[in-house]
């Protein structure tokens, strides 16, 4: 006898518990933001593909948890396995990269979680990185929206050609405009000339929904992808950036000033808890705009170092010298080792309460 599916009823208390509750919340725009940067190298630590995979959506899921607005992928130097092949990626581009550049590996795969489902079929081609991609947790966050979602604010991608055929004469993309396809049922369209297959963040006139009519058109704004976050204050996603060294991480950051907070992570630094003693002047942490964390790989960040051409140039031999404040995410751990995937989300729970009291809005 086959089983029914028994119909949710609320709990004795009046709450429904079928559906999340914590649905992100607007308050205000901001203008600060979080960045993490890691090693690509811990991805060669995991033996299989299918581990590897797993290994990156566990990084995807804390920054996306966390409200990461940027990871950055860098070379420590001990990214190369001892198993891997002479293949490169500009060699082809359609080889699996697990193995022979494991920081690129670790960058596709970020940027493929975060881009929204509905966009993945036009911005990423089959590609065997992707091969486990599919059956990661989801990250669901607030640009991923569903067909029945609404905000005044969605991720698109534009369209170059006309996607029903047999709508081809009933219209066409005005002179100067672009289709966007965001996943609505309405026909989208920016007063700008974008090529093909490019991502852009569209801005609706109004809060309100439009009437959806058979065969309406919508036209937007095309706006910068940090609008969401500075006019409304939504947690829009993470950007991935790639750097060749430990010194690229900082000095070819994207932010205009560059990283005003820095911290590294070791657990030869001090508790991550004095950074929120008030009494404690040295170890006081001042207001910011844009805060960038770093975590080191299975070595630490000391390799890193050795290993940076640009900090050997300038004498630097420690670590400790690059950042604001060098802090132990775990003081007294019982392990003699705290992997990377799990410093991130030790680290980013941690600092949590100073994100949010130090960043300037």
């Amino acid at each position: 006898m086959g089983s029914k599916k028994r119909k949710h009823e609320p709990e004795p208390w009046g709450l429904d518990t079928s559906k999340p509750t914590a649905i992100f919340q607007t308050n205000e725009g901001r203008s600060y933001t979080l960045s993490i940067a890691l090693p690509g190298s811990i991805i060669a630590n995991a033996q299989t593909p299918e581990l590897q995979a797993i290994l990156a959506g566990q990084i995807a899921r804390a920054l996306a948890v966390f409200c990461v607005d940027e990871v950055v992928i860098f070379d420590d130097g001990h990214a190369l396995t001892p198993n891997a092949d002479d293949t490169t990626v500009e060699d082809d581009w359609d080889v699996y990269t697990g193995y022979s550049d494991p920081c690129h590996f670790l960058s596709h795969v970020l940027a493929y979680l975060e881009t929204p489902p509905i966009l993945r079929k036009h911005l990423f081609p089959l590609h065997p990185n992707l091969k486990f991609a599919g059956s990661l947790p989801s990250l669901d966050m607030p640009h991923h929206l569903r067909r029945g979602e609404w905000c005044q604010y969605r991720e698109g991608v534009t369209i170059g050609s006309i996607p029903h055929r047999k709508e081809r004469k009933a219209w066409r993309t005005p002179p100067g405009h672009a289709y966007v396809e965001t996943g609505l049922p309405m026909r989208v369209f920016v007063p700008a000339s974008i090529p093909p297959n490019v991502r852009v963040t569209v801005k609706f006139n109004g809060v309100e929904r439009p009437k959806e009519v058979p065969g309406s058109e919508v036209l937007a704004g095309a706006v910068a992808p940090s609008a969401p976050r500075e006019e409304a204050g939504y947690y829009w996603g993470y950007s991935v950036r790639s750097a060749k060294s430990l010194s690229a991480v900082l000095t070819e950051c994207t932010f205009d000033g560059g990283y005003d907070l820095t911290i590294g992570t070791s657990e030869r630094g001090v508790p991550v808890s004095s950074l929120n003693d008030t009494s404690s002047t040295p170890n006081l942490v001042p207001k910011f705009t844009h805060f960038l964390v770093v975590f080191g790989g299975v070595a630490g960040l000391e390799v890193a170092v050795k290993a940076d051409e640009g900090l050997k140039k300038l004498s630097v031999k420690s670590p400790e010298a690059l950042f604001d404040h060098w802090v132990n995410l775990c003081p007294g751990q019982g392990s003699r080792t705290i992997r990377t995937e799990e410093a991130v989300w030790l680290g980013l729970m941690g600092l949590r309460a100073l994100v949010l009291s130090r960043g300037k809005r």
